[in-house]
Order: C-alpha cells, then sequence, then structure tokens
C-alpha cells in the first residue's frame, strides 16, 4: 500500500491541528504554508474529515479547523482511512472488500500472508494518535 499526497497531507495537516489544539482555529492558510501544501487541496482533504467528524470548522474571521475530539482519541489510522479508504495491501483482504473480488479467493496459497500485512499495518497506525506524533513519545521503534 503506497499512500497518496492526499493521505499524506492530510496526516501532516491533522498534526498541525494537533500542535495548536489549545490555541482554537487554525486557518487554512496558515497550514498550508506551514506544510508547503496548496490552500485548495487542503479544503478538498478538510472536506473528507470535516464528514468524518475529525475536524470541526468555524467560520469567521478568527475561523478556521480544530479536531473534533483531543488529539489522543485520534490515530493515524483514523486519518488514512478517511482519506485513502481501507488499510491493506491487496484489494482482496481490504476490509469491506466483495468475496467476488477474485476468482482464487477460496484457494488462494498466498491470502494469510496478505491477511497478516493487513492486519500489521493497521495495528500500527492505530497504535499511533495525533498525540504521540506531537509529544515526545519516541514512535520510531
Amino acid at each position: 500500500m503506497k499512500l497518496t499526497t492526499k493521505g499524506e497531507y492530510g496526516v501532516r495537516a491533522m498534526v498541525v491541528l494537533a500542535l495548536n489544539y489549545r490555541d482554537g482555529p487554525t486557518p487554512i492558510k496558515e497550514i498550508g504554508r506551514r506544510e508547503g501544501i496548496s490552500p485548495q487541496y487542503l479544503e478538498q482533504i478538510f472536506l473528507d474529515l470535516r464528514r468524518a467528524d475529525l475536524v470541526n470548522s468555524i467560520r469567521g474571521a478568527k475561523g478556521g479547523y480544530t479536531l473534533a475530539r483531543h488529539p489522543s482519541e485520534i490515530s493515524i489510522g483514523d486519518v488514512v482511512r478517511v482519506l485513502e479508504g481501507p488499510i491493506a495491501p491487496m484489494e482482496c483482504v481490504a476490509e469491506g472488500s466483495d468475496s467476488d473480488c477474485c476468482e482464487r479467493t477460496e484457494g488462494c496459497l498466498t491470502r494469510g500472508v496478505w491477511e497478516k500485512l493487513r492486519d500489521r499495518m493497521n495495528e500500527v497506525l492505530d497504535d499511533i494518535s495525533l498525540e504521540d506524533m506531537i509529544s515526545s513519545k519516541n514512535i520510531k521503534s
């Protein structure tokens, strides 16, 4: 699985919101300037994140975006799934995939490997919260 720029930029933008969590709304232009991301592209990303109740938007002169929940309650997996869809190395083992997606599903000798990889990817991404990203916790290991 390879993340698109939508997933990458979405995670980066959410980390900025986590950094500013106690400071109120962060304008999209500020996020874009800080991360080198087009504000128009960020608007598309935040539309999906807002629909998934991961961010709130505040209108007005002092408006912008805030996290909908505390940074400890939002995992990187939550963000990636909203922006990229199910996290899986192969479509046949993706969450909610149709059993007819592959004619080899029943007798596939490699399916177990793909399922194990899917589970580990989800485990790692779900184990890292936005708070972890901004704290001194070592997430490299």
